[in-house]
């Protein structure tokens, strides 16, 4: 009798609602989930009226259709070889379809949600404002208040979230909700001048760059030429976020110290976004900033730079920058040809489904003819810093599969600097064009740290570059840093330059990766396959999570990749492709 009356009262229920025109509730499954992450804790519920914003990233209408392109545009000997796509024809592919808008605005309009706005590129992201207890309602989610244990970052999360069954097709993510991004840290330290010893080296620099790396250390140690780049549509992009922000003096005054051959006033463009700005004082200089503009500027000589400046007004701080700074990439008539990135996360702070909505928006770059370097970290093994682990802890976004991750050397004989972060991707799986080179090195690894990474995933970095004792100008000083972050600026002007000399010879700049597929005869595409494009580094090791971490070997290696450039020879593979 209890059960007959209890559905009478659930029948009446779904009658009365039927009757007032409001919708039976949809069929709802669990979408994302995780575990607390081991270095948050929990600060409680937030009062049930507490605004909160979401966007739904909405699902692309021909996804694997985008990525077969890139790797067409991207493929020496591929008829589509070098026919970037316009933004047009990159929408056709990115946008959602006309039916997923429909359906998911429907849904939300169903739940009393109706001032939803359209952001990203391609339209892909229905943002609304609502309040913490009809987002749990809504997504049948539990958002709690989480703070960082020893650390500065708050945040309010959920550990699982649902969505209606039928409409999982239609969205890839909700967002902010289960990912757990603390805040990027302000880059590397600037410090006084030290000593290191001094050996010898294939194409050599004095032994002054053993103390102290300049723009002159590195044109002699990879033959980076000093002449001015020629085309003013080849654009070098520098991303800068956390109210990092480069100094024109300061740029003046390394350019009069460092590089005198060219004019001291050569300087970049800036590009806004989410409030982002360049306050123009000592006192606001950016060690990062100063370091990867004077970088590009200094050594992709003659190469428009431009700053993007990332501000905070977006909905979640440092990872919605990441999201932002591409679609403002990707909605650009002409963006620039290769873009440095010195910051990243640990790949556990995301969810699978925010890594791949963020490398996708790196593979639609790539069909837009944009190269996208990253520096890999700084914690060796044990992530983007150094931190207690006992299982080794990835970075992102150097797993994802579509870009050019960067570590770091040092000294003029170049050793594996011990802070360069390598190892494998949790997330993305090994991309066809890596796997001979990486099988080659677990052959030779052997079972040293087994059971601690992931063999099978995408393997980090890609190529390295000088990152120790690199000298800069900081708020009127002068200097040194360490870091990966030394090492993408450094790198990408390499990738500027060899544009430069392609575009001059009428031939397409260099788009989305260095690394592509190997199945070609070509070159330069092929690094993979054609490591001598490179100087081999064999030594040192990236240490973290008490171990020795991985050591650098012949050939690819989790710590220095395939090597650092080699001007000449990257050249040459270029333009034979």
């Amino acid at each position: 009798m209890v059960r007959l009356a209890s559905y009478a009262i659930l029948f009446s229920g779904i009658a009365t609602s039927w009757a007032a025109g409001i919708p039976a509730r949809r069929a709802m499954v669990v979408h994302d989930q995780r575990e607390l992450p081991a270095y948050f804790t929990s600060a409680g519920a937030p009062s049930s009226d507490t605004p909160i914003n979401l966007k739904i990233a909405l699902t692309a209408s021909d996804r694997d259709g985008l990525e077969q392109t890139l790797w067409d545009v991207s493929t020496p000997g591929s008829a589509l070889y070098g026919q970037h796509l316009s933004f047009e024809e990159a929408k056709t592919f990115a946008a959602p379809s006309t039916a997923s808008v429909s359906a998911v605005t429907e849904w939300l309009n169903e739940n009393g949600i109706t001032d939803i706005t359209t952001s990203g590129a391609f339209g892909e992201w229905l943002g609304f404002s609502t309040t913490i207890s009809s987002a749990n309602s809504l997504f049948d989610a539990d958002f709690q208040q989480f703070t960082e244990i020893n650390g500065p970052t708050q945040l309010t999360r959920t550990l699982a979230y649902s969505l209606p069954a039928d409409l999982q097709q239609h969205i890839n993510l909700v967002h902010p909700a289960t990912d757990f991004v603390r805040k990027i840290n302000a880059g590397p330290k600037f410090r006084a001048f030290k000593s290191t010893n001094n050996t010898a080296r294939a194409l050599t620099a004095p032994a002054s760059c053993n103390t102290i790396v300049t723009p002159t250390c590195l044109q002699d140690l990879y033959g980076i030429p000093k002449t001015p780049a020629t085309e003013a549509s080849n654009k070098l992009g520098v991303s800068g976020f956390i109210d990092q922000w480069p100094q024109t003096a300061d740029l003046k005054s390394f350019l009069k110290a460092l590089r005198p051959d060219i004019s001291s006033t050569t300087t970049f463009s800036l590009t806004t976004l989410d409030g982002g700005s360049d306050p123009q004082s000592a006192e606001d200089a950016g060690i990062e900033a100063d370091l990867d503009t004077q970088y590009t500027v200094g050594v992709a000589t003659g190469v428009p730079v431009v700053f993007f400046s990332v501000g905070e007004d977006n909905e979640d701080g440092d990872l919605d920058g990441f999201l932002d700074i591409m679609n403002t990439i990707n909605a650009e008539t002409a963006p620039p040809n290769v873009l440095t990135t010195s910051y990243g996360f640990n790949e556990n702070e995301l969810t699978t489904a925010s890594a791949n909505q963020l490398c996708d928006a790196y593979m639609t770059a790539g069909t837009r003819g944009v190269s996208i370097l990253f520096a890999s970290g700084d914690g060796g093994v044990s992530g983007s810093q150094s931190e207690s682990c006992t299982t080794f802890v990835p970075t992102f976004p150097s797993g994802c599969q579509f870009l050019t991750s960067v570590g770091a050397t040092q000294d003029v004989a170049e050793t594996a600097a011990s802070f360069s972060a390598g190892g494998f991707s949790n997330f993305f799986t090994q991309p066809s064009y890596q796997t001979a080179a990486v099988a080659t090195y677990l052959t030779a690894l052997g079972t040293t740290n087994s059971g601690k990474f992931t063999p099978t995933g995408r393997a980090y970095p890609d190529v390295s570059a000088q990152g120790v004792d690199v000298e800069i100008f900081f708020g009127g000083e002068e200097g040194t840093v360490d870091g990966t972050s030394c090492a993408s600026p450094i790198f990408t002007s390499v990738i500027a330059l060899i544009n430069d000399q392609l575009v001059a010879a009428g031939q397409k700049s260099l788009m989305q990766s260095i690394i592509a597929h190997t199945d070609t005869a070509h070159l330069f595409f092929s690094l993979y396959a054609n490591p001598g494009a490179l100087f081999d580094i064999t030594t040192g090791d990236n240490p973290g999570c008490n171990t020795n971490g991985f050591p650098a070997k012949a050939g690819w290696d989790p710590v220095t990749g395939l090597g650092t450039p080699n001007f000449a020879s990257l050249l040459a593979a270029a333009l034979a492709a």
